[in-house]
């Protein structure tokens, strides 16, 4: 990391609290999500996780909270906009003793293994994710568990999402952009998946009840979610034209299959302010 970065966070922080106050920001992503005074939160899904990441790591280092970012997976590097600090090391036992030691002096620490390949990090495992949340002196680990290779609709691969076992609120995302694209790969992650979940066939147009359907099912987004964690269906992007109307279709839909950890779903529009639009409670 460049040694100027914690300045650059340092006056984006500003920035953005300047911003939030004149905004008052109705719909904060702590408030929308629930969240309780320290959780693990895993982000499953498509269309918005990384973006929300950090979205929310941002609003709670506001708001004088101690966090770190990272994935099980992997995940696009974050600017220096995003994270105070980024610490890279493929000894897990020295990305616990950096955090150990530095958390209280950036507030926010991503951490990761390497540098791959088109701009990613090489995540974590989850007995980290286990160690470093046992310390206790961490608010909120927030981890991308899986990946979607930018497409707003997935269902999930083999082996994934990777969860880890101390996962407290799982949050799966969904852009409401993929109603009415065709199944195919341009458009969706792992399509033939999608199609057998859902029954919409390859080549055909993407339903507000297919969502649904990889909101809910056991093998959708949330599959491999610990029994005691709480569920929350994020559907991004309804800043689109018609994004409004066409959340609330899927919403309603989400309720209709009666998902029993499903508490709420959130209308979100991540790149613009403020970042979430309605909350729906079943």
């Amino acid at each position: 990391m460049e040694p100027d970065q914690k300045d650059i966070y340092s006056i984006v922080k500003k920035h953005v609290k300047e911003t939030e106050k004149r905004a008052g920001y109705p719909y904060s992503l702590i408030e929308s999500l629930g969240l309780k005074p320290r959780e693990v939160i895993s982000l499953v899904g498509a269309g918005g996780k990384t973006t929300l990441m950090f979205r929310l790591a941002r609003e709670l280092f506001l708001n004088g909270k101690k966090v770190v970012t990272s994935t099980t997976t992997k995940i696009l590097e974050p600017s220096p906009g995003e994270t105070a600090f980024l610490y890279l090391h493929l000894d897990e036992e020295e990305l616990e003793q950096f955090v150990s030691v530095h958390l209280d002096q950036y507030g926010h620490i991503t951490i990761a293994r390497e540098r791959l390949g088109s701009g990613k990090l090489k995540g974590i495992s989850s007995s980290l994710v286990s160690d470093l949340w046992s310390s206790q002196k961490i608010d909120y680990i927030l981890i991308e568990a899986d990946g979607a290779a930018g497409r707003p609709v997935k269902a999930p691969r083999e082996g994934e999402p990777v969860i880890p076992v101390d996962t407290t609120l799982v949050v799966a995302v969904l852009g409401v952009d993929g109603v009415g694209g065709e199944l195919n790969e341009e458009n969706v992650f792992q399509p033939q998946r999608v199609s057998m979940m859902t029954g919409v066939p390859i080549g055909e147009r993407i339903t507000d009840e297919a969502l649904a359907i990889l909101m809910t099912d056991p093998e959708g987004i949330f599959r491999g979610t610990p029994p005691t964690s709480r569920i929350i269906a994020f559907i991004n992007k309804v800043d689109i034209p018609n994004g409004m109307v066409t959340g609330k279709r899927i919403a309603q839909k989400i309720f209709e299959r009666k998902h029993p950890q499903i508490e709420r779903v959130v209308l979100g529009q991540l790149r613009s302010e403020p970042p979430v639009a309605e909350v729906i409670f079943s």
